[in-house]
């Protein structure tokens, strides 16, 4: 008789519990996207340098794209190579909604011949990108055409140095 009774008072007590758990809350909207899982960087080609700029100067289109989430802000766009300045237009930062891609103009000057390599075989485009979420530096490689007329545009604007 004792054991039924424990057994009852354990299955009430059980019940009681489970009847007074504090309700689920309400599910927390989800964070948005990290910026680099939502930003897709692709290359378009070679552009003409504009008449009249400095010499060892070149020029790159790429398209860079968001595809859902927050609007994302490009606040720096950059290359690993110490002989080479870059600059964007649109210069940054700026700002691509969700849903739509902003073509940018990339110019690259070379400072330096030394420090830029004879062959770049796998080069990468740094970006530093902001959401709501986060601010994330990026790193993208921008595939073979991209290393191809990059080491063009490097042979071509070195061609005069020695080395």
């Amino acid at each position: 008789m004792l054991g039924a009774l424990t057994a009852l008072a354990l299955l009430a007590g059980g019940g009681l519990l489970w009847a007074t758990r504090p309700q689920e809350r309400q599910r927390a909207v989800p964070a948005p996207p990290f910026p680099s899982q939502v930003v897709d960087v692709a290359y378009l080609g070679p552009l003409a340098v504009p008449p009249g700029a400095r010499p060892r100067t070149f020029a790159l289109e790429v398209l860079l794209r968001v595809e859902s989430g927050p609007p994302v802000t490009t606040t720096r766009l950059a290359q690993p190579y110490a002989g080479i300045l870059l600059t964007s237009a649109p210069r940054s930062p700026f700002r691509t909604k969700a849903g739509s891609a902003r073509k940018i103009v990339i110019t690259m000057h070379v400072t330096d011949c030394g420090n830029v390599p004879a062959d770049a075989g796998l080069p990468f485009l740094d970006v530093t990108l902001r959401n709501a979420r986060a601010i994330q530096d990026h790193s993208f490689i921008l595939g073979p055409r991209y290393a191809q007329d990059l080491s063009r545009a490097l042979q071509v604007a070195c061609s005069n140095e020695s080395s």
